[in-house]
């Protein structure tokens, strides 16, 4: 391969990572930290490999939560478990309205 690649990013080809976002709108973020961190605390198997807890600047209140596993399939196990669903609940009664679900197949990520 000809060129001079001095300055750009190296590519990291994905097999099989998996992220879902869910999207809530919420008055209460604080009850949402809060059950984040103990969901993080008491993450049954099958668990995300990093679970990030976010809050749109412009829309106070809407908070996104990232997920992120190894594989589609880890993703689907840990959201059959019962704790999981137990989980989903209780973040439901935190939001205004249903969450929004988005599942991406990551294809390539740049490091």
């Amino acid at each position: 391969m000809d060129g001079d690649l001095t300055g750009t990013q190296p590519t990291e080809v994905i097999d099989m990572a998996f992220v879902q976002v869910i999207e809530y709108e919420s008055d209460r973020p604080a009850d949402v930290r809060a059950l984040i961190e103990e969901w993080g605390q008491q993450q049954p198997t099958n668990a995300p490999d990093r679970l990030t807890l976010t809050e749109d600047r412009e829309r106070p209140g809407h908070l996104v939560v990232v997920a992120e596993f190894d594989s589609y399939e880890q993703a689907m196990a840990h959201s059959a478990q019962p704790e999981t669903g137990r989980y989903a609940e209780r973040m439901r009664g935190l939001a205004k309205g249903e969450p929004r679900f988005v599942n991406l197949e990551v294809i390539q990520r740049e490091t």
